[in-house]
Order: C-alpha cells, then structure tokens, then sequence
C-alpha cells in the first residue's frame, strides 16, 4: 500500500486498484478500478462506493471479482460496452460513459479519456473503451485503462498516473516511459500496472521505472 498525502492506493492486481481519499466534502470514499483475480485477502470486502470499469475484456470486467467489492450503495461507471453485463448487480446505479464526459459522483469529480490501440487490434478506438480522472484530496489521479501513446494522453495533465507496461495488448515499458515523459507529464509520481497476471512481469515494471526521468515512480506489491 502507498500513503500518499492522505490518499491510500492499493495495487489488487493487473490493472485493478482499490483507492481511498475524500472526496470534496472531506469525506472519506473507496473506489475500485477494474478489479481482476483477486486474492482471498480482497474477497467479500463489499466496501466500493465506486467502481469504475475501463472496458468490457474479461480481466478488467469480471462478474465474480465485482461481486467482492460492491454493495448497494456502490455507484458503478462504466464504458458504454459494459453496460449489458452489468444489468445483473444489485448496486445504487450503473452509468454507461465514453470518452469526453465528465460526471460528479458522489461529491468525486470524474472525467473520461479515451483508450485504444494505435497499432494493434485489441481495443479499437471506434469501441469507446475509456481511462479515468477522478479528484481525491485535491489531487487528479490517471487511470490511462488498456492503451497505447494517444493524443488524448497530453490534455489531463495528472498529479499521479497509473500506465501500463506489458506490451502486447498495450505499451511496452519503453512505450510507456514515453507516455510519462512527454505526453502525460505527471505532477508527482507514475505506477506501472497490467503486469504480473496475464502478461508482463516485475522486470516490465523495473523497466518502466528506470526509463521514467519526469517524476518519481513507485512499484506496488500486489495485496
């Protein structure tokens, strides 16, 4: 776990995070970020006020792992293509997004950015699978979802990134530290993520963190 400025994140895998901050009442929120195998230590904690979902692939939309988190007073935002798998969960509500909205849920501002592949076939840009911004304690925190260097990347401007760094399916290591030092230019500090289940491992991680010359870096162990 990572205590930063009052902000607990949590790494629970692959591109799953569980984050708690306040929100701009000052009150205190749990939000998850695609939520993937989860160890037994993450099971039946049932404590998301928000869950956020980048896109409809198995391992960043999975019915068994949602069902750990959420409650009836979860909020769940998800890209549009999710919407259908979702109708089953009973939770406060469900909202379909695509890249360009911004929403306030829960007193937590949120704005979605577009994720997609540039040159490789798995996440189309026509899909609106997405990435997330969201504000906790005053600090904007990028979840840039499954994606290779776009453009959209230069407008959020973060305090802190979450990037991914397996290659394959989305940036490798060397791509990635691109991402950070030229296009996203994080305030404070980028974290590698989607390593370490499906594809990529620590060393991808290590890469990344070597390559990075813009901002500090920080490797989560999985929890």
């Amino acid at each position: 776990m990572l205590d930063y400025d009052e902000i607990e994140f949590h790494w629970i895998g692959h591109d799953g995070f569980r984050i708690v901050g306040s929100n701009k009442d000052n009150a205190k929120k749990t939000i998850y970020i695609d939520p993937f195998q989860l160890t037994k230590k993450q099971h039946s904690k049932n404590d998301a006020d928000i869950l956020l979902i980048s896109h409809n692939h198995y391992d960043h939309l999975s019915l068994d792992d949602l069902k750990q988190v959420i409650s009836q007073k979860t909020s769940i935002i998800a890209a549009k293509e999710c919407i259908e798998q979702l109708k089953e969960l009973d939770v406060k509500e469900v909202k379909g997004v695509e890249p360009g909205d911004k929403l306030n849920i829960q007193n937590i501002p949120i704005q979605i950015v577009a994720a997609y592949n540039i040159n490789k076939k798995f996440h189309p840009k026509a899909d609106g699978k997405v990435g997330y911004v969201l504000t906790l304690n005053n600090h904007l925190i990028y979840h840039t979802g499954d994606t290779d260097i776009i453009p959209e990347m230069s407008s959020v401007s973060p305090d802190i990134a979450f990037v991914p760094v397996s290659g394959t399916y989305v940036m490798t290591a060397e791509e990635a530290a691109r991402a950070i030092n030229e296009f996203i230019k994080p305030k404070h500090l980028a974290i590698p993520m989607h390593y370490g289940s499906i594809i990529g491992t620590e060393k991808d991680a290590e890469r990344f963190a070597g390559l990075v010359k813009i901002c500090n870096t920080k490797i989560l162990e999985r929890e």
